[in-house]
């Protein structure tokens, strides 16, 4: 997989995406990630990318040209099975978006600043908006490593017992059961006796009950879905 990440301030991509399993799956070639500066394509002498918008709105919006620039060339050098904007005024990221994702070769992340982008560049050039909560970030650097990380993730050979992303909370529209390390007591605290049994068809059903039971407690809206 190849993700393009496209920003105003690539500084904040650079450490949430070198490291862990990240950084793993780039060093066995599992997933590219290149980042670029839309900057490196503004046509004006100060390197500016943004602008007041038409209106009189306060704050800057994120301008058409560099960014049409930007992606213009990318794809002109490959396909992309998704361009993104991230966007709090979008649908809201969630795992089944993140098995979608890492089943796609290449993706394109677009992160907004400012007050937003020329709306032109979301009606001709996105395939796909998301937003990772309904709140809003000074820009979707953030979003974009989220979205990143919660797709690497699950590529094959990323991480070391890929099984493991199979349990993992919403996979199944469950929240993931209690878990539990040695020793079995600590301060007087016990494990449950179940995991402790052997009997692999008990602790199956046990994780399974506990999942049904958190989600019900805590985000019944899942076993709505």
């Amino acid at each position: 997989m190849r993700i393009d990440i496209l920003s105003v301030v690539p500084e904040l991509l650079e450490s949430p995406l070198n490291h862990s399993i990240i950084k793993r799956a780039k060093e066995k070639g599992i997933v590219e990630i290149h980042i670029h500066n839309i900057r490196d394509w503004s046509k004006d002498k100060h390197r500016k990318v943004d602008d007041y918008s038409f209106g009189g709105d306060a704050g800057l919006v994120m301008a058409v040209q560099p960014i049409f620039d930007c992606i213009n060339e990318l794809t002109s050098q490959r396909h992309y099975d998704e361009i993104i904007y991230t966007a709090p005024d979008a649908p809201v990221f969630n795992q089944k978006t993140a098995n979608e994702l890492s089943l796609k070769e290449n993706i394109m992340i677009l992160c907004g600043h400012y007050k937003g982008v020329d709306h032109r560049v979301r009606e001709h050039l996105i395939t796909r908006e998301i937003s990772v909560g309904d709140y809003v970030l000074t820009g979707g650097e953030l979003p974009a490593c989220i979205m990143t990380d919660a797709v690497v993730r699950l590529l094959p050979g990323a991480m070391g017992d890929e099984t493991s992303a199979l349990t993992d909370s919403f996979q199944d529209n469950l929240l993931a059961p209690p878990v539990y390390t040695r020793p079995a007591e600590f301060n007087g605290w016990r494990v449950p006796k179940v995991l402790l049994s052997g009997n692999h068809a008990l602790i199956d059903e046990w994780q399974e009950q506990q999942a049904l039971e958190r989600t019900r407690a805590l985000r019944p809206d899942l076993l709505d879905e």
